[in-house]
């Protein structure tokens, strides 16, 4: 179990004292009309409601839920904008939560960030593999999770510009965040739809890992370039016989061929 003071560091335990320096800068969401529901699921409640603290002075509106069971019906009923899923839920743990939530058409769109104390890389990369749109490892500090939930949610938005995009089989719907190959839907999370809207608007240049780091997760640390391949190798499975318009370019970065029509 973790303690209330080890679920963030000390010093973001300190921010907590001066919280209206800090969230002004950090809540991008404070000028909008409406609020982004979070919904919680945790199990320490101690741990719950300090993450919920933070969320409400950010401007969001907060959910809570203690065990996986509940986090799908609450998923369900009251589909909020995002979900912050525990790892270790009891009754189903996270990435059962996870692969439920993805499997049914009520809940399969909503962005999921994971929380996990586990710091082993297999478990962040089963955690991306089942659909989670990002990670936070615990210990984390209130300001890098508020800027990942921005961040998935900024992902989410619908896409300006033309809403009908079509090269050859492909279609993209950036208004539903629909995409479809020969008029057959394939089931894509906002993440990779955003990668592969990206790398298809700049068809046949060499796009530098850090480029798609920054643009879709909003930093480039090295440590995340696995996360990146990750969601690639996804994708590229999802492509099924198109899988090589995406192609790797070695210790750069990733190159989009426009697919042939069959």
């Amino acid at each position: 179990m973790w303690a209330f003071s080890t679920i963030f560091s000390m010093s973001s335990i300190e921010n907590l004292l001066i919280a209206t320096h800090i969230l002004p800068i950090i809540n991008e969401f404070s000028l909008l009309c409406f609020m982004p529901t979070i919904l919680i699921a945790e199990d320490e409640q101690s741990i719950s409601e300090l993450i919920a603290f933070n969320l409400q002075r950010a401007g969001f509106e907060v959910l809570a839920s203690y065990n996986g069971p509940d986090t799908i019906t609450m998923a369900q009923a009251q589909h909020p904008d995002l979900v912050l899923l525990d790892q270790m839920m009891p009754g189903l743990d996270g990435h059962g939560v996870l692969r439920e939530m993805r499997r049914d058409a009520r809940t399969q769109d909503i962005p999921i960030i994971f929380l996990t104390a586990k710091a082993q890389t297999e478990d962040k990369i089963q955690g991306l593999e089942l659909g989670a749109d990002d990670y936070v490892t615990k210990p984390f500090s209130p300001k890098e999770l508020i800027l990942r939930i921005n961040n998935v949610l900024r992902r989410c938005e619908q896409a300006p510009g033309k809403v009908i995009h079509e090269m050859g089989p492909f279609k993209f719907d950036k208004n539903a965040l629909k995409f479809y190959i020969n008029n057959q839907e394939i089931d894509l999370t906002s993440t990779e739809f955003k990668l592969l809207v990206y790398l298809a608007e700049r068809c046949e240049q060499t796009i530098h890992r850090d480029d798609l780091l920054t643009y879709v997760w909003g930093y480039s640390q090295q440590s995340q370039s696995r996360t990146l391949d990750t969601h690639m190798k996804r994708l590229r499975q999802k492509l099924g016989d198109y899988a090589n318009c995406i192609e790797t370019i070695r210790a750069v970065g990733y190159q989009f061929t426009p697919p042939q029509s069959s």
